[in-house]
Parts: structure tokens; C-alpha cells; sequence
């Protein structure tokens, strides 16, 4: 049973679209349980049925008419339930619900099986009998283990908008891909997909401008690999034995198929690029060998893929198929998106960012909201490529993301907005305020940092300073570590920009989902790993030669300030105390006037949150990381997309926390500053204050949304909501609180509300 379903999720995975995928599924699992009917009942949210979407066993006519409201039937018994059901004789059930079409009064036996992913039901799977008879345990095991399989394939289609497309055929061409909302705003732009020829599953539709010109590019790719093949073949003659070298004969073979050469050709004569043509004349060939039997002729499909990524990377060379970035504003989509992707991007035409993997703490993420631009993440394993050259709409606010979207869909964001810029327009008038309550009380907001852009737009924004600046990004963007001389020239003109105000240099923080493309640290668990101050406690010199430069940077400014991230014990803290001095008399002894300069330590784990105490015995001041802090506190992968419902900085634990942390740094006379994205909330900001926050971090787009929230409150108002929140249990009970005192204070502009 184990073998042939493997075989069936193999076949059906290969199929080349969904509606091809639900028919094997039913006549797979038919044929196997020996049963007379399998039906598949997908899940159409939007009108709140479920419809009948592949048979075999009962009306064909069907497919696509027949639609179930929720908990209609038996079929919405089992999705109510959430369970497998199993019935010796449905038509005996009171929630048998007979429907004309599908001719199943015939059949009693009965047995389904809901398909679930991520706690959503996405359909139904039955199979029916004619006899009154009980299915065997075995066979329910094998409907419930492929419906699990079923489900994963069900949500990849539903993400890519397969499905949408396949329950209402009128969104042709429309795509709605759900993921996370990774950083707020709205977007509108053509998809530009970096280095999206890399593999043949990322080549886009594109229609073909020159069709021999096409032809020639492909024979010439063609040419040039048999070229490869036949050096490398020599050159390697020596060392392999014959049947080896009979490989390269056999590769030869298969790329100067007549067939294959064939089918591409005609692709191109039927109007598509050399690319998209190659890509499904191998593509096809790949499917027929993958599903074969025989072991040696599916190993031959990973060959003829390879085949074909090597002429694809010669057409990619070849002028016809040179990328350019797409014309006016882009959104740059990839599976995983890098700091260099970003600040090579003019920013000018850079509009928003989708990202397939990772959730809304992800760096990328981080990065956007600091830059402004509208992010959504999470989107799961898709070739995205294929969507190169489309127009598309980022809703960072919900996640979502409208591919070819229609008129009216176009229409209501456009009016979003509108809308959203007219609020930043009018909030434009703030930046000379200071973020004070209504009754005098004020706390300093200050900006996150890291890229020169973002030292710009913090100077517009009216901050007091820069309350974390990511030196980290610096590196990222370089081959190699930066010199020291190289990073004073970085340093200094940010301390001089906002003299006399101060700016809070975090030391290097790699690791985790922050990697230098020159210093490879390779981790099952990267963010329990060597990341921080463990790593630069390591590399004491690199340490050294980094805090030597911020010193050399501040002289004569008496601006700096040096935060030490990743703290999880005093020892750590007191080694790198240690080092700084010594850093410091070098300098002296070499004859510069350095001066030593407020150091403070980021609280980002519960280890260090706990000995807050310990902690700020040692230094000037604390900084609370929220964004890590809240991961490691509530045990959740802030990368991970399957548990992003998870995260939330408005967690009790996490308030009770964050209201030990600063109770123990003010008892020591210390300030507590908080940063992450709780500081960009403009909700959480007057919680916060509320709670005794000494000052904030938010992103440089969220401050005049933060600065307003926190001039439409009292102090007197921001302190009994804190004591409210701190009283209630659940995530949701808090943001309800949050959103009706934004509400009755006249703020309801700034609330969005996931749909």
C-alpha cells in the first residue's frame, strides 16, 4: 500500500495542472480501494459551498455544477467535523443529501475524508460503494494518508490561484496568491523576478518579438553546450574508464533529439520566446521519464533536466534574451530576496517586494518597512517566474497579491492609495512636534537605520536621532570585511549628520537570516546558533577593529552610542566591556583624543530579560529587541510561514515580560528603549509609553503614525491602557482594546484590519 501510494502522489504531483492532478487522483484511488465511485469537493470560500470538482464513478456532467453550502450533506458533515466519516449505508443518514445530478442513489457505503492544511479545510475526498457493506480499517488509513498528501498539493494550488481559476473560470488570467503581510502600504507595479533563468521551472511566458530570430538563438545555445560536452569529454578521456565516456556520447544524443529540437521549434512557431519553448519541450520529456519504472530510465529525467538548464543558461547569455529590469515601477519577486537584490534596485523604481518564503520578521521584511515599501511574504513553493512581466498589486496590509488584476480591483486600491498618501501628506506636518501626550508628557522617538537611504528619510521625519543603526547591512552588501579605515569613512558622516542628537550603533549582528556572502556560517538551527555578540566574541578581532572605527568616527562629536546585540549572559557583556577598553587605550596610545561613549545591550532573548537586573549594572542603557525577543520567548521560527500565525509582540507572556524588563531597568536608574516592529505599531507605541517605555524605535515610514497616536492620547490615558492590557489573556482581546481606544481617540485611518 506504502509503494503504490507514493506512485500515485508521484503521478499526481507531475501532473501539468490541477484539473489533470484531481482526475488521476480520483481514478487512482478508484482503481486501488476497488470501490465504484471517487469524488474530490473543493472549498469555495468566497461563496461558502463546497463544489464538485472531479469524478469518476458519478456523473461526469457534473464537475463544476454541483455546489454544497457549508454543512450541507454528508460532504459538510465531514468538513464540520474535520474528521473521516464512514457509513455502511449513507442514503440512511439524516444528512444524506440526494442531488439529481450526480445520480449516487445507488451508492450506500460511504467514506470521507476532509482535506486540511493549516488547520483550513480545502475540500472533501470521498469514495463510495454500491453494497451495504463497512469499509476496512486499512482502506481508511489510506483515503485519510492521501487526503493529507491531497491537501499539501490543494494549498500550492491555492496559493498560486489555481484554484480560484478552476471555481470561477470568468478570473481567468487574475491571480489572488495569499501569503503574509510583510511590511504595510499598498503597491502597484510590473513583476521583475532577478536571475529568473536559473532553472527551467522560473521561465516566464513571454511572446516570441522574432520568431527565426528566436529559432537561431536556440540552435546556437544548442551548438554551443554540444561544444561543452565534447571538451569536457576530452579532457576528461584519460581518467574515465569507456562506459563512463559513453555517457557524453548519450548526452549528445539526447540533446540533438530531432523530437526535442522538434517541439521547441514549434513552441516558437506557435508565437512563444526560444526560452518558454525549450523549457516545455524538456519539461515534457522530464514527466514521461520521472514516472517510469524502470530506475534507469528515471535517473535519465535529471539528465535531460540538466541538458536543458545548460542551454538555458546559454540562450539567458545571448543578447535577444538579455534581462533588464522592467520599465517605470517594478515589484522585485523571488524565492528569497538579499540585501544586495535591494540596494542595487534604483529606489526610485523600486515599488514593492514579494517574497515566496519567510514571514513578516524576516530581514527582508525588516528592510522594506524601514525603506517604506509595500512587502508581502510567505507565498510557498511556486515558479514565480512564470509571472515575470505581469502586472501585479502588493497588499502588504493583507497579505495578498493580485496578479493581472481587473479593472475594479485596480479601482478600489488605487482609491487605498489615494488615500493612504493624503493621510502621509497631512501627517507631514508633525515632523517638527515631538511625539508628546496631550497633557505634556513626552517621549523621545528616534529611527532605525542601516542603509544611506534610510539616514536620509530619518532626517525628514523628525526624529530625535538614530536609535539603531545596523552596521551589519554595510558588510552584507561587501566581498569582504571591511577595513577599519573604510569604516570610519562609513561612520563618521552619520554621527556628523545628527549632531548634536545621538545614534546608537549596534556592533556587527550577523547570523540567523543575516549572512555575509564572504564568511558562510552553515546551521541546522541558525537562530539558536553562532549569531551576535557569540560570533564577534569569537573574532575579537574583527570586534576590535569595528569598534575602533566607531571611536575614531566620534571624535570631536561626542555622538555615538555602541549597543552590543545578543546578549545572554554577563560574562559576554563583560568581555566586550573589556575589549572596548582596550580598543580604547590603543587609540589613546596612538594619539587620538577618543572619548568613551555610552554603551548599552540589546534584550532580545529571555535569558537576558530575566537578568535585566544583572544586566543594567553594567551598562548606560537597555534596548529591547521585540522582534527577537518575541521568537525566542513564544518558541517560534519568525522565518517560518506555517507558524506566522503564531508570532505576536502583544503576546501577555510578552508584555508581563517587557513590563519586568523596564520595572528592573528603571529600579537600576537606567533608560529601556524599545525597537522591532511593536514600536512601529502606532497602538502598541502608546501601550508602551503607557508601560514606561523611556523611548522608541520605529520604523522611519511609521513615525508620523506613531507620532500622531501618541499626541491624541493623555499620558494619564496611555497608563490605564497599559494596566487593561496587561490584565487580559489573549493576543486577540489585546489588539480589540488597542483598536477600539485608536477608535474612540479619532484614529481610525491608521487601523487595518486583516481580512
Amino acid at each position: 500500500m506504502l509503494a503504490t501510494l507514493r506512485r500515485i502522489v508521484q503521478e499526481v504531483s507531475a501532473a501539468p495542472d490541477l484539473p489533470k492532478a484531481l482526475a488521476i487522483t480520483v481514478n487512482r484511488i478508484r482503481d486501488t480501494m476497488q470501490v465504484a465511485a471517487c469524488t474530490v469537493y473543493l472549498a469555495d470560500e468566497d461563496n461558502r459551498s463546497y463544489r464538485l470538482m472531479a469524478t469518476v464513478g458519478l456523473n461526469p456532467q457534473a464537475v463544476g455544477q454541483v455546489r454544497l453550502n457549508h454543512g450541507e450533506g454528508l460532504v459538510g458533515l465531514v468538513a464540520e467535523r474535520q474528521e473521516p466519516i464512514h457509513l455502511e449505508d449513507a442514503l440512511r443518514h439524516p444528512r444524506f443529501h440526494p442531488v439529481s445530478a450526480l445520480g449516487e442513489e445507488a451508492y450506500h457505503a460511504f467514506l470521507g475524508a476532509p482535506l486540511i492544511q493549516y488547520r483550513r479545510v480545502l475540500g472533501v475526498l470521498v469514495v463510495q460503494d454500491t453494497a451495504v457493506r463497512q469499509f476496512q480499517p486499512d482502506d481508511v488509513d489510506f483515503l485519510v494518508t492521501i487526503a493529507a498528501q491531497l491537501a499539501s498539493i490543494l494549498n500550492h494550488a491555492i496559493l498560486s490561484g489555481a484554484t480560484q481559476e478552476l471555481l470561477d473560470p470568468l478570473t481567468t488570467g487574475v491571480r489572488t496568491l495569499h501569503g503574509v503581510p510583510g511590511a504595510p502600504g499598498i503597491a502597484m507595479g510590473i513583476v521583475t523576478v532577478p536571475h529568473l533563468l536559473a532553472d527551467l521551472d522560473d521561465v516566464p511566458d513571454r511572446p516570441a518579438q522574432n520568431g527565426a530570430a528566436e529559432e537561431a538563438a536556440l540552435h546556437a545555445a544548442i551548438a554551443a553546450v554540444e561544444q561543452e560536452l565534447c571538451a569536457a569529454s576530452d579532457r576528461l578521456a584519460p581518467r574515465l574508464p569507456p562506459t563512463e565516456q559513453a555517457l557524453f556520447a548519450v548526452y549528445r544524443m539526447m540533446l540533438s533529439s530531432d523530437s526535442l529540437i522538434g517541439e521547441a521549434r514549434a513552441g516558437i512557431q506557435a508565437g512563444h520566446w526560444a526560452p518558454a519553448a525549450w523549457r516545455d519541450a524538456v519539461l515534457a520529456r522530464v514527466r514521461l521519464l520521472e514516472q517510469a519504472e524502470d530506475p534507469y530510465l528515471s535517473t535519465r529525467a535529471e539528465d535531460i533536466r540538466d541538458l536543458g538548464r545548460r542551454v538555458l543558461h546559454r540562450l539567458r547569455a545571448a543578447p535577444l534574451h538579455a534581462l533588464e529590469p522592467a520599465a517605470g515601477r517594478c515589484v522585485l519577486a523571488a524565492e528569497e530576496m538579499s540585501v544586495a537584490h535591494l540596494a542595487a534596485a534604483p529606489p526610485e523604481q523600486l515599488a514593492g517586494i514579494v517574497c515566496l518564503r519567510g514571514s513578516a520578521l524576516s530581514h527582508v521584511a525588516l528592510l522594506a518597512r524601514a525603506m517604506g515599501i509595500p512587502a508581502v511574504m510567505g507565498l510557498g513553493d511556486r515558479p514565480l517566474g512564470r509571472f515575470e512581466g505581469s502586472e501585479v498589486i502588493v497588499d502588504g496590509y493583507r497579505g495578498r497579491v493580485y496578479l493581472n488584476p481587473d479593472p475594479a480591483t485596480r479601482a478600489e486600491y488605487q482609491r487605498i492609495m489615494s488615500a493612504d498618501a493624503k493621510l502621509s501628506a497631512e501627517l507631514g506636518n508633525l515632523r517638527d512636534l515631538p511625539a508628546e501626550t496631550r497633557d505634556g508628557y513626552r517621549i523621545p522617538l528616534y529611527a532605525k537605520a542601516g542603509l544611506p537611504a534610510d539616514v536620509a528619510a530619518a532626517r525628514t521625519v523628525g526624529v530625535e536621532g538614530i536609535g539603531l543603526y545596523r552596521t551589519e547591512f554595510a558588510f552584507m552588501v561587501r566581498e569582504s570585511f571591511p577595513s577599519e579605515e573604510e569604516q570610519v569613512a562609513l561612520y563618521r558622516p552619520i554621527l556628523t549628520a545628527f549632531t548634536p542628537r545621538p545614534v546608537v550603533m549596534r556592533t556587527l549582528d550577523i547570523g540567523g537570516d543575516k549572512n555575509l556572502p564572504y564568511f558562510a556560517i552553515a546551521e541546522s538551527n541558525p537562530f539558536l546558533g553562532w549569531r551576535g555578540m557569540r560570533f564577534t566574541l569569537d573574532h575579537p578581532d574583527i570586534f576590535l577593529t569595528q569598534v575602533r572605527a566607531m571611536l575614531r568616527a566620534n571624535i570631536g562629536l561626542d555622538t555615538l552610542r555602541i549597543l552590543f546585540p545578543m546578549i545572554t549572559t554577563v560574562e559576554e557583556v563583560d568581555e566586550a566591556l573589556r575589549l572596548l577598553a582596550r580598543a580604547e587605550q590603543e587609540l589613546r596610545e596612538e594619539g587620538y583624543a577618543v572619548t568613551h561613549p555610552p554603551v548599552g545591550v540589546m534584550i532580545e532573548v529571555p535569558a537576558a530579560a530575566w537578568q535585566t537586573g544583572q544586566l543594567a549594572q553594567r551598562v548606560d542603557f537597555l534596548s529591547v529587541g521585540a522582534n527577537d525577543l518575541t521568537q525566542y520567548l513564544l518558541a517560534v521560527d519568525r522565518d517560518n510561514a506555517r507558524v506566522a500565525n503564531l508570532y505576536d509582540s502583544l503576546h501577555p507572556a510578552m508584555l508581563k515580560t517587557l513590563a519586568h524588563i523596564i520595572e528592573q531597568g528603571h529600579r537600576a536608574g537606567r533608560p529601556v528603549n524599545l525597537g522591532g516592529e511593536l514600536a512601529s505599531d502606532p497602538g502598541a507605541a502608546v501601550l508602551l509609553l503607557g508601560m514606561g517605555v523611556d523611548g522608541l524605535n520605529p520604523s522611519t515610514v511609521s513615525v508620523p503614525r506613531v507620532k500622531w497616536a501618541i499626541r491624541s492620547f493623555t499620558h494619564a490615558e496611555a497608563r490605564e491602557l497599559a494596566q487593561q492590557a496587561l490584565e487580559l489573556d489573549t493576543v486577540r482581546q489585546i489588539r480589540r482594546l488597542l483598536d477600539a481606544a485608536l477608535r474612540r481617540a479619532g484614529l481610525d485611518e491608521i487601523i487595518h484590519e486583516p481580512t
